[in-house]
């Protein structure tokens, strides 16, 4: 099974340095296996407050493999830089755990 990483943007501060993240990051997913699944695009809220401008949900083959990619070399500056510009949420899901809601890191 798959684990997502989900980002909330929930706010972009610097669209310059957003526009530099947008335009690097995409081989450093590819690098660590991961796949688009969803970048922004038009989204309905059905219940709850959840209010994201800009929702991009990525699929890595396992949760090992996303944490890889987060805490690459290739990807920490960019981290930074997208830290750095905009205001959000990062969430990492393991597609493969069934049983209770945890939210332990």
């Amino acid at each position: 099974m798959s684990a997502y990483c989900i980002f909330d943007f929930i706010e972009i501060s610097d669209y310059k340095k957003m526009d530099t993240y947008r335009k690097k990051v995409g081989p450093t997913v590819k690098k660590y296996e991961g796949r688009y699944r969803a970048i922004g695009g038009e989204f309905k809220v059905m219940e709850g407050e959840w209010n994201p401008i800009f929702p991009v949900i990525i699929e890595f083959p396992t949760l090992a493999q996303a944490y890889k990619w987060y805490d690459s070399n290739e990807y920490r500056e960019l981290r930074d830089l997208r830290a750095n510009a905009s205001k959000s949420n990062v969430v990492f899901i393991d597609g493969n755990r069934k049983g209770k809601a945890s939210n332990k890191s």
